[in-house]
């Protein structure tokens, strides 16, 4: 049985500031927030981190996509572009080498327990520009009161390795992100570039 989580936030215990802060953003970038789940990181990234660039929420549960299509409605925003798709199925509305960055956070896991690794690699890997970047926010794998179970977490060392077969190199990790707990913090930050 594979693990699902349907569309839930993560809002809760990541902080987005934190985590759109480290991505180095310079305002004007092409964003995609694949997994967005409610939407919370997107918002934030259109409001505060790129206010000339693109951000493309990307989910595949739909109802989870509704707050977004409200925030967008509302407040008239146009460089939001909400997708409704399965990554592992590909992502046909947004072009080849069209994105800067893509954050995904709390959903690699998933397709670890769904051994759709690869697939989702090269998915990732065929959206980015040629000096676009990928960044994976999840759960380090040590026993904490939320989230999945250990042997559903994957590792950054596993997530390197699973990369490095893609020609993706790791340019950088974090491995101090999210809450505080006596055998470590809940979350960790890598970071791939192409090679």
């Amino acid at each position: 049985m594979g693990h699902k989580h349907h569309g839930k936030s993560s809002a809760k215990f990541l902080d987005s500031n934190e985590i759109l802060s480290e991505l180095s953003f310079k305002g004007n970038e092409t964003f995609m927030d694949a997994g967005c789940g409610d939407g919370y990181i997107s918002i934030k990234a259109i409001e505060e981190f790129l206010p000339e660039g693109v951000v493309y929420a990307v989910d595949i549960h739909d109802e989870s996509m509704e707050g977004l299509k409200e925030y967008k409605n509302e407040n008239n925003v146009e460089n939001l572009i909400n997708v409704v798709a399965d990554i592992t199925e590909g992502i046909p509305e947004v072009e080849d080498s069209s994105v800067d960055v893509i954050l995904m956070v709390n959903v690699f896991h998933g397709f670890k327990s769904s051994q759709n690794e690869d697939v989702v690699v090269e998915e990732l890997k065929r959206l980015i520009r040629d000096d676009g970047k990928i960044a994976i926010v999840d759960f380090n794998p040590i026993e904490i009161p939320h989230g999945p179970p250990v042997d559903i977490k994957i590792s950054p060392e596993r997530l390197e390795e699973l990369f490095a077969k893609h020609n993706l190199k790791r340019i950088y990790l974090n491995e101090e992100l999210g809450a505080d707990y006596p055998n470590g913090k809940s979350h960790y930050m890598i970071m791939f570039i192409n090679e």
